[in-house]
């Protein structure tokens, strides 16, 4: 049985097609879903930081109400 050389295996797995679909496909996924990302940091994040903001303001303002 005649060992496999390490040159041999990476000649083999360079020129194998079988994970070329799957990796196009990732790619294609990856350029459509970090633009849509970028967006929703940029402009969708500081609309959710005012909501949870003001509904902890309204909150405390509420506890400071109940106490008195």
């Amino acid at each position: 049985m005649k060992k496999s050389s390490l040159w041999g295996l990476l000649r083999k797995v360079h020129r194998s097609q079988d994970g070329a679909v799957s990796l196009e496909t990732i790619l294609i996924i990856g350029a459509i879903a970090i633009p849509i990302l970028i967006f929703l940091i940029k402009v969708g994040w500081p609309v959710i930081k005012n909501y949870f903001t003001q509904g902890l303001t309204d909150l405390q303002e509420g506890a400071d109400e109940a106490q008195l």
